[in-house]
């Protein structure tokens, strides 16, 4: 019985960092907010846009600034956005070993599924899962726990990610957490959230998942 893997999307196997500061930086633009530092523009890459929006816009003005942040994400912003070096060799290996890998991610599965095509993964991803629109199982502790429900006949199942909430979700869920350092957290980050492995370079990524 193969290994189920589940990848998330953003910092870990593309980096999105062009596609979504400039679609939040349009939503403040068009409701008149100032622009956040680098450095908290970084911090916004992998928390679910529900978290991060009330903290620039404040809870009222959170949905509207989604909608505009989509608005030009549909149009433009999900092509700002690149594989990493290495991560589709990657995928292979780790699929000619005969597991079974998934996309989670807190980006909507209708965005998600789009991006897995446009860039050649999804000749070795089964299933993309992500929030609705709504925000729905934007928690992904909420989208694994749906996830693995839905993938049965796993012998194990692991997530792959590069913030804390993706090893949060996935030991919520019983899985085993491995960090990647490439994307957008932190070593120290990932191993407070209980990482047993972590990934420097997309390259590594088969070794530390198939040992």
């Amino acid at each position: 019985m193969s290994a189920h893997i589940y990848f998330d999307l953003d910092g870990t196997l593309t980096d999105p960092y062009e596609g979504i500061t400039r679609c939040i930086l349009y939503a403040l633009d068009e409701l008149g907010f100032p622009h956040p530092s680098d450095d908290y523009l970084y911090s916004c890459i992998g928390p679910p846009l529900y978290d991060t929006f009330p903290e620039m816009v404040g809870k009222d003005l959170t949905l509207k600034a989604i909608d505009l942040y989509r608005e030009r994400f549909v149009e433009v912003g999900w092509q700002e956005n690149e594989p990493y070096e290495g991560i589709l060799d990657a995928l292979k290996a780790i699929h000619d070993a005969g597991h079974t890998l998934f996309v989670a991610t807190s980006k909507p599965h209708v965005h998600a599924k789009k991006i897995v095509a446009h860039f050649g993964m999804g000749q070795f991803i089964e299933e993309v899962y992500g929030c609705e629109l709504d925000g729905t199982r934007s928690n992904k502790a909420e989208l694994l726990e749906y996830a693995v429900a839905r993938s049965a006949g796993a012998a194990t199942q692991t997530m792959v990610g590069d913030r804390k909430h993706d090893l949060i979700g996935a030991l919520a869920n019983d899985m085993r957490p491995i960090g990647v350092s490439y994307g957008y957290g932190s070593v120290e980050e990932l191993t407070a959230a209980g990482a047993v492995d972590i990934a420097d370079a997309p390259f590594d990524l088969p070794a530390v998942i198939l040992k």
